[in-house]
């Protein structure tokens, strides 16, 4: 496997639960999102890129700035650059997640947490 496959196929796991870079590029980056049961991701936002997240399984409940949407299988959310935003999973089955990423940079040290689950503000 040619190391630009491995990267793609290669997950990342988190406390929360993992998420795996399936294509990056200049500009964007799309990334498959799996959440745990009764897990979240942290309150963030980013400085430098905005995103969209598309529900492929499962529930999943998605705050945006002032806004808390369930979205199930099939629909999606527009998340702008700076704009707070958070993942979770509140039923009993896993929630994935596809994220398109568009932006100069896509490094992930461009996450200002606000609040965080696993004490890593």
């Amino acid at each position: 496997m040619d190391p630009a496959t491995a990267a793609r196929t290669h997950r990342t796991e988190r406390p929360w639960g993992w998420f795996q870079i399936l294509s990056e590029a200049p500009g964007h980056k799309i990334k498959r999102i799996g959440v745990l049961p009764g897990q979240r991701i942290s309150l963030q936002r980013h400085h430098q890129r905005a995103e969209h997240w598309v529900v492929v399984r499962g529930q999943a409940q998605v705050s945006v700035g002032t806004r808390t949407l369930d979205l199930g299988v099939g629909q999606h959310v527009d998340i702008a650059l700076g704009e707070l935003h958070r993942l979770a999973n509140r039923t009993r089955e896993p929630v994935e997640v596809l994220e398109v990423q568009l932006g100069n940079y896509l490094g992930e040290d461009d996450i200002e947490r606000m609040s965080d689950d696993y004490g890593r503000i």
